[in-house]
């Protein structure tokens, strides 16, 4: 029963995986700098920053989303191999998201108890940016809610292993 319930969260994982990854794709395809100093004035270092993060973030989804594939394209299914690539995808996407380098932008944890977005920049940003990051963060928020068992089990686990 329990290889079910994991193979079900990796295939729901993938399949978020691959529609986070489509829609930075898309965006990072049609934007530049440029277009971004164009759409709002602001700092072109820090729209740098922005954009590296959004690259960074597309790179782990999609090495999430091989990873996902691989586990369950394997015969049989192995329990352990997807939760340990649940773990890493909980680390290097959610946790990224959430907390980029560079702190371009940041979580105010706060903002859960008021039923508005908790993602708040560091500076000014053009609309298409907040409209992307409004369109991901509950798609996150989601996952990462679905995730948080594998941060707290895969830790016992190494601890109880030493």
């Amino acid at each position: 029963m329990g290889n079910v319930i994991v193979k079900v969260q990796t295939e729901q994982v993938r399949d978020f995986l691959k529609g986070a990854l489509s829609e930075l794709e898309h965006f990072l395809n049609e934007t530049t700098i440029t277009s971004l100093l164009e759409e709002t004035s602001g700092e072109r270092e820090y729209f740098r920053d922005l954009l590296s993060n959004f690259r960074r973030l597309a790179v782990f989804c999609e090495e999430g989303r091989e990873a996902c594939d691989v586990v369950l394209n394997s015969d049989p299914f192995r329990k352990s191999a997807a939760e340990k690539v649940l773990y890493k995808i909980f680390h290097q996407c959610i946790e990224e998201f959430f907390n980029p380098r560079n702190d371009v932008w940041f979580e105010d944890s706060r903002s859960a108890y008021t039923g508005k977005n908790s993602i708040k920049f560091r500076g000014t940003v053009p609309q298409s940016i907040i409209e992307l990051i409004t369109n991901l963060e509950g798609k996150f928020q989601s996952i990462r809610e679905e995730l948080e068992y594998y941060e707290t089990d895969y830790r016992t686990k190494m601890i109880h292993t030493k």
